[in-house]
């Protein structure tokens, strides 16, 4: 048995494989031969530069090939879902909490930005000791941020992820009664 180098592996005197030393691994049984196919129906093609071997750039893996009517009828589950009332109620949810959270923060935070550079005076305003103004507001944007986290986390737990996993698993058994039972 020799290394990619040319030498031997264990230098000719001792055991040639880990597994035949004293207390060495076992080795693991091979991969099967043949391409790795995906049973996803968001996968269409390998990315691009990823280092396949034996890949075309934008070319579609030979397992999906095969399963291409079952890929369509996967693509039609998907679109029937994303029609849906159920699906449109989930993204109008997360629609009327992000734009608003979204535009108030932004607000809020150029409005900081804009009075610390036109506005210095106010910003070195003493509130307390040495704590101005613009320390206030500067800690303001931190609390902001966490506030807002939670409160995303919240409406998302409240509001959306039980309907959402509704029609996840709605979508799941649909996709699988296109294949025909199997996964």
């Amino acid at each position: 048995m020799h290394s990619t180098h040319g030498r031997p592996r264990a230098g000719g005197d001792g055991p040639a494989t880990p597994a035949d030393r004293p207390g060495g691994r076992q080795q693991l049984p091979a991969d099967p031969p043949g391409p790795a196919g995906y049973d996803d129906p968001w996968y269409d093609a390998l990315a691009t530069g990823w280092g396949e071997a034996g890949e075309t750039a934008g070319a579609v893996p030979s397992a999906r090939v095969a399963d291409r009517d079952g890929a369509l009828a996967a693509a039609d589950v998907y679109l029937e879902v994303q029609r849906s009332a159920a699906f449109q109620e989930v993204r109008s949810r997360y629609r009327r909490f992000v734009v608003p959270a979204v535009i108030g923060f932004l607000v809020w935070y150029l409005a900081y930005v804009v009075a610390a550079t036109t506005a210095p005076g106010l910003m070195a305003r003493p509130v307390v000791g040495a704590v101005n103004v613009a320390m206030l507001a500067g800690l303001g944007q931190f609390l902001t941020t966490f506030v807002l986290t939670w409160a995303y986390a919240r409406h998302a737990r409240l509001r959306r992820d039980r309907a959402a996993l509704e029609l996840r698993w709605d979508t799941q058994e649909m996709a699988r009664g296109t294949r025909g039972g199997g996964l």
